[in-house]
């Protein structure tokens, strides 16, 4: 796999950006599919707050995750996160990790970008 070297994304709503929810989703379906067809993928994808909503039954987006996620990238999501929304037995893709596995995800990126 040819990863961005310890880049990871953050992703802490359902959607891309503020304002039309709808608008948000499209726009961060399009980029998940974009970022699968690129050479270089991010290491890590984090989820935490509401876009844990993303990687659960229903989502919109899940498609293009599961296709990132056979890419080698690897998908983490907020157990508290999930317990919150009552998600926990939702989560299609990807592995339920801690604070402190995002804290430490953050500590050792050599770029986190926030979406």
């Amino acid at each position: 796999m040819n990863t961005l070297k310890n880049t990871l994304i953050q992703i802490t709503s359902k959607g891309m950006g503020q304002g039309d929810e709808e608008l948000g989703l499209l726009l961060l379906k399009n980029y998940f599919t974009l970022l699968a067809e690129e050479s270089k993928l991010p290491r890590v994808l984090a989820f935490y707050n509401g876009g844990v909503h993303l990687i659960c039954s229903g989502s919109p987006v899940i498609e293009q995750l599961k296709v990132l996620e056979e890419a080698g990238v690897r998908l983490l999501a907020c157990k508290t996160c999930l317990k919150h929304f009552d998600l926990l037995d939702k989560r299609e893709v990807g592995i339920e990790g801690t604070m402190i596995d995002i804290l430490e995800l953050q500590k050792v990126a050599d770029m986190v970008i926030n979406l």
